[in-house]
């Protein structure tokens, strides 16, 4: 397995991968998430992997198939009447294929952030997990996150 920076070549595989964190998200709260859609078009995604602020990390096998990806995104409160100047890499999605689950693909990609982040000079990595997916919140304590906030709703 290679970790490294997506391309424009990757879309296609990156799109069946958004395909199947949306589904997971569907199956969760339907109530929010439409059926069969994606988090980004493909149009957004070329923006996304050209823009150095927003660097997407993915696994590839030997013939580099796209096993997981990795999304981030630079986040910097820069002269902040309440923040701290710190740099974050927020990950805003991480998705390892359902067929390439349980072999490390996740913990590496993972491990590749933190080291992406450490080289870029950040303070910390943060993420958002949502309360239904208790395989992910499972996952990313055995990676050492913490809680840092808790989102809270009523529906009304």
């Amino acid at each position: 397995m290679t970790i490294r920076l997506a391309q424009e070549k990757d879309i296609s595989q990156i799109d069946k991968l958004l395909l199947q964190v949306n589904a997971v998200h569907n199956n969760g709260r339907p109530d929010l998430f439409k059926v069969g859609e994606k988090k980004y078009t493909d149009t957004e995604l070329k923006e996304i992997l050209s823009n150095a602020q927003t660097p997407v990390l993915v696994a590839v096998d030997e013939q580099d198939n796209i096993m997981g990806y990795a999304f981030c995104i630079f986040q910097q409160h820069l002269d902040s009447h309440i923040m701290t100047d710190i740099k974050t890499l927020y990950i805003d999605d991480l998705c390892v294929d359902e067929q390439q689950r349980g072999k490390f693909v996740g913990r590496e990609l993972y491990d590749a952030v933190i080291i992406f982040a450490q080289e870029h000079q950040c303070y910390n990595v943060t993420l958002n997990v949502w309360s239904f997916n208790h395989s992910a919140i499972k996952f990313y304590e055995k990676c050492g996150l913490k809680p840092q906030k808790v989102g809270m709703e009523i529906i009304l």
